[in-house]
């Protein structure tokens, strides 16, 4: 009988301290709660306002913490699509056939709007260059090799123009930024469209590969009369400059928040239900070429209510307190129908179908 009360006793001890240990696991927060910890990967686009938001956000709700892997869109979607992550970050929609083969219905949340740049390093050339749409994609096509080609001479008349050879780096990897860059040249050429294509993935023509934002600034800073595509805060911060490009409505327009701003201004009239639209080569006499929205994927149904609800108060946190932050970090705030649209979305995102917005702010 002594035996038996003994092993019982072990056991009790052991059971409680698989218990100890589960709540170490999972974490309790300064109030007391569990500590959430949620996952996500994808777009280098808005990895630096992400960061930032998430900083914040911590500060003010210490029992939510988010780590987000820079890996570009394409993995991104993967990683959503195989829910090895709980949101997934995307500057390219997700196609119908991904959207598809996802375990799950996947929605699209717009977070801010941001501009693609054709940045590079040209020593003895002062100011911004001129391009125009056939001029760019000639360039990234590989058929106009040189600096002083006379098509780059005849947009930038003046403009001290090197005989060096133009080194085109372009993305190595998986990339929303390149589906949006992509994206525009198939809008504005022919060739481009036929031979290249879109896609966050292409088969480039012509240029040097490198991972990420981060990888095509650092490639291009440190090339001379070297060309690349990055998002506008990537070259700002780096001191790179960014090309004027000639947009629908024929004027030469720089890459600011006011002209990324113009080319959303039609956007929510025209965005389908689902959310997912381009806005290259928008219409506007200020609107910049190159702009986009930027997204975060996630999951309508939640599997963990926690996590859920740690994502869902997130969401709604971002697309409204966050975009005040937005235009520090060189992207352009979501206008407000787009926000009103994107409320609906957030509000139904569930747990056991059960909606997991409060109401809270």
């Amino acid at each position: 009988m002594t035996k038996c009360i003994h092993t019982a006793h072990w056991i009790l001890l052991f059971l409680v301290a698989i218990a100890l240990l589960s709540l170490t696991f999972y974490g309790c927060g300064p109030s007391g709660t569990r500590e959430v910890r949620l996952q996500g990967a994808g777009a280098t686009f808005p990895n630096p306002l992400y960061q930032k938001w998430f900083s914040e956000y911590n500060k003010a709700h210490p029992d939510s913490k988010f780590d987000y892997q820079s890996i570009g869109s394409g993995g991104g979607i993967k990683q959503i699509t195989s829910r090895t992550v709980d949101f997934g970050g995307s500057d390219a929609p997700m196609k119908d056939d991904e959207l598809r083969a996802a375990p799950g219905e996947i929605l699209h949340i717009p977070t801010v709007l941001g501009a693609v740049v054709v940045t590079y390093n040209l020593p003895g050339v002062s100011g911004e260059l001129k391009l125009t749409p056939e001029l760019a994609a000639a360039i990234f096509l590989g058929t106009v090799k040189t600096w002083n080609d006379p098509v780059i001479a005849a947009a930038n008349p003046g403009a001290a123009l090197p005989a060096s050879d133009i080194t085109v780096v372009h993305r190595s990897d998986g990339s929303g930024t390149t589906f949006v860059f992509t994206d525009y040249l198939s809008k504005v050429s022919a060739e481009w469209k036929e031979r290249v294509g879109t896609g966050t993935a292409v088969s480039w023509p012509a240029g040097i590969g490198a991972k990420g934002n981060e990888g095509v600034t650092q490639q291009v800073k440190q090339t001379p009369n070297s060309v690349g595509y990055v998002e506008l805060l990537y070259a700002e911060q780096n001191k790179l400059p960014a090309a004027h490009l000639k947009n629908s409505a024929g004027e030469f327009v720089r890459p600011s928040l006011d002209s990324i701003t113009a080319a959303a201004a039609g956007a929510a009239g025209h965005m389908p239900d689902d959310l997912r639209v381009s806005i290259t080569n928008a219409p506007g006499n200020s609107a910049y070429p190159i702009s986009s929205f930027t997204y975060l994927l996630v999951y309508k149904e939640q599997q963990d209510a926690a996590k859920g609800t740690a994502l869902v108060d997130f969401l709604w946190w971002a697309t409204h307190d966050g975009q005040q932050m937005a235009r520090d970090q060189l992207y352009a705030p979501l206008p407000r129908e787009v926000v009103e649209r994107t409320e609906l979305k957030i509000e139904a995102i569930a747990h056991q179908g059960k909606p997991l917005r409060t109401g809270q702010p």
